[in-house]
């Protein structure tokens, strides 16, 4: 495995299998991995806001018998008086075992990871990738659907800067018979570059549609979105698209009974909260797996997946 996480396809799919299947054993019994992050330090270094991924990445050390330190956002860091992510990455990797790192610029991660001396993790760079929140997708989608292939995907909402859409698709594009539906405004919609460097070259299907009800009855999994203000330049923008797509009660009695409903979270009210109910809501056990396949790829990462004897 390589020593930095910067993209999705820095894991092979052997590799993301591998993960996903010590995931699944983590969860069986978690008390049986507490302790072999004993004395292991991670670093979290955020800087943009984040809720579950910054904790469920601490969660996770925690759970492993680690510790953790860091800062939750840029000012409370020395890049306010100027220090570039470079420096700070080379200072920071002195004091931990492993980096987690979220910054707002694309390519930051990777910037980062030349002067870095430990495993480093991308946990999210601007609108680019989130290769970890990718793995807790497709951790989901497996223990939903029991396969990582022969499916239909629907991307739904922010297309265009949504980082966790641009990051499982290029996933689950190496998984066989997998198709994608693309659902949202013209303004919004998947960038030309992956569809020209990923899905056409791959003979990938794939369709572009503007509305959610003309589709939902063909999807297995339907993830949403939300419209993200702070990429847009302009708040007119922001406004008159963000309620484009709302998914609530009626538009899913179409979609099939076995429907897996994901979203990355925060929601706004792309998801109506009536549901939250419905069994195919899949999202806020979307968040639980987060700490489990970051425990396994941290894991990894240390060279310390083989120490306890999978059931």
């Amino acid at each position: 495995m390589n020593k930095y996480i910067i993209d999705p396809i820095d894991l092979t799919v052997d590799e993301i299998d591998d993960l996903v299947l010590l995931a699944n054993d983590i969860k069986k019994d978690r008390t049986r991995y507490q302790d072999i992050c004993n004395h292991k330090i991670m670093a979290t270094l955020f800087f943009e806001p984040s809720t579950r991924t910054r904790l469920s990445f601490e969660s996770a050390m925690l759970s492993l018998g680690g510790q953790v330190l860091g800062f939750s956002e840029a000012a409370s860091s020395s890049s306010t008086k100027g220090e570039t992510v470079r420096d700070t990455i080379q200072v920071v990797s002195g004091y931990c075992d492993i980096i987690a790192m979220r910054h707002p610029l694309e390519g930051a991660p990777m910037v980062a990871s030349e002067k870095c001396e430990v495993p480093l993790i991308n946990a999210g760079d601007g609108g680019h990738n989130h290769p970890t929140q990718t793995l807790t997708d497709l951790l989901t989608i497996q223990n939903e659907k029991g396969r990582l292939n022969h499916m239909t995907i629907g991307f739904c909402g922010d297309l265009k800067f949504g980082r966790t859409v641009h990051s499982l698709l290029k996933a689950m594009s190496r998984y066989e018979n997998v198709k994608f539906i693309f659902i949202s405004p013209k303004e919004l919609r998947i960038p030309e570059y992956l569809k020209e460097d990923l899905l056409e070259p791959m003979n990938i299907q794939y369709k572009e549609v503007e509305t959610l009800e003309e589709v939902i009855g063909e999807l297995d999994v339907l993830y949403m979105t939300r419209v993200q203000k702070e990429r847009f330049f302009n708040e007119e923008d922001y406004i008159r698209l963000k309620d484009t797509y709302i998914l609530d009660l009626k538009k899913l009695q179409v979609a099939k009974k076995d429907l897996s409903i994901l979203h990355p979270l925060p929601r706004v009210n792309e998801i109506q909260t009536e549901v939250d109910e419905d069994p195919r809501a899949c999202y806020f056990k979307q968040t639980k797996n987060g700490r489990f396949i970051r425990m396994a790829l941290i894991l990894s990462l240390l060279g310390l997946d083989h120490e306890v004897e999978r059931l």
